[in-house]
């Protein structure tokens, strides 16, 4: 018995000796307690504690935290959103007591401030502000929480509204309203380019007819010119104007029955439009003959003259 003694001391020791010591992770802080009572605060590495005085009363996290809070309001067009806050955190180094010991709760203080400040803001906004708007949202949740939280040893990082839900209904609505302006702006598109077609084919249909006009003005100019120059060749012959004229006349009409006739295909047909016209066809073709006639002779009297 005597000799187990010994062990049992040494054991008792190394338990104590065990027990003196902890460790503290990165970006931890540690509270230290002695008989219930605030002792200190210890940060990351080889800590030493005093056995059975002192005790590790709990840990707290110094990395950043992010804690989402889903509020649901309504906006100044009576329109219910669901909107998503997130709030990035993370305790002060310098202020770890007052994180541990003023605020049991933090993340549902957090969640009341986020929740009284944008049902305040967001029944001000239209449902199309609260879109646009949402920056300023989130400006106004961490100016309002880092008033409150900064006394509990919190300090807020960053806030972010990162989700804007309405009701299922007014998406929908608002989807049909896109819609339809997208649709009417393609319609005055399609507009704009008809337009666009209609002038420029009716500009193009004037330069042709001015071009058309231009080339049968230039057609009756040449032929007047021509004839002009027939007539002239005619009279040198001793053929009056009113002679020359009626030949011409006549030597056109048959020029355009052989180019009729030439044409194998075609299925015109020249036809008078009124019961004298074919007498005054056939007097005319008599007369013209005659005059052929009369022109054949001359011109060989003149040959004989010449001669």
């Amino acid at each position: 018995m005597l000799a187990t003694f010994p062990i049992i001391i040494i054991v008792f020791l190394a338990i104590i000796l065990f027990a003196s010591f902890f460790t503290v992770k990165q970006q931890t802080a540690a509270i230290i307690e002695r008989f219930g009572k605030y002792q200190s605060i210890r940060q990351s590495g080889l800590q030493l504690k005093i056995p059975l005085v002192d005790r590790l009363s709990g840990r707290l996290s110094l990395k950043i935290q992010q804690l989402d809070v889903l509020i649901e309001t309504k906006t100044l067009d009576d329109v219910f959103v669901k909107i998503k806050v997130s709030v990035q955190f993370k305790v002060i180094k310098d202020k770890v007591y007052d994180a541990f010991y003023k605020l049991d709760y933090p993340h549902d203080q957090i969640t009341s401030y986020v929740f009284d400040v944008v049902r305040a803001e967001v029944p001000k906004m239209k449902l199309d502000d609260v879109f646009v708007k949402k920056d300023d949202i989130a400006i106004a949740v961490k100016a309002e929480l880092n008033d409150a939280m900064m006394e509990y040893g919190y300090d807020i990082i960053k806030t972010l509204v990162t989700d804007i839900d309405p009701d299922a209904q007014v998406k929908a609505a608002m989807n049909r309203i896109n819609a339809a302006d997208r649709e009417k702006t393609a319609a005055q598109y399609e507009g704009d380019a008809q337009r666009i077609l209609i002038v420029e084919k009716a500009k193009a249909e004037a330069e042709s007819k001015r071009l058309q006009g231009q080339g049968i003005a230039d057609q009756r100019r040449e032929i007047a010119r021509g004839l002009e120059e027939s007539v002239e060749v005619l009279n040198r012959v001793g053929i009056n104007s009113q002679e020359a004229s009626a030949l011409i006349v006549v030597t056109q009409h048959y020029d355009t029955l052989q180019s009729l006739g030439e044409q194998t295909n075609s299925n015109l047909i020249l036809l008078p439009n009124s019961p004298q016209v074919g007498s005054n066809m056939l007097n005319d073709m008599v007369a013209s003959f005659a005059t052929s006639n009369q022109i054949g002779e001359m011109m060989k009297n003149n040959k004989k003259d010449k001669s």
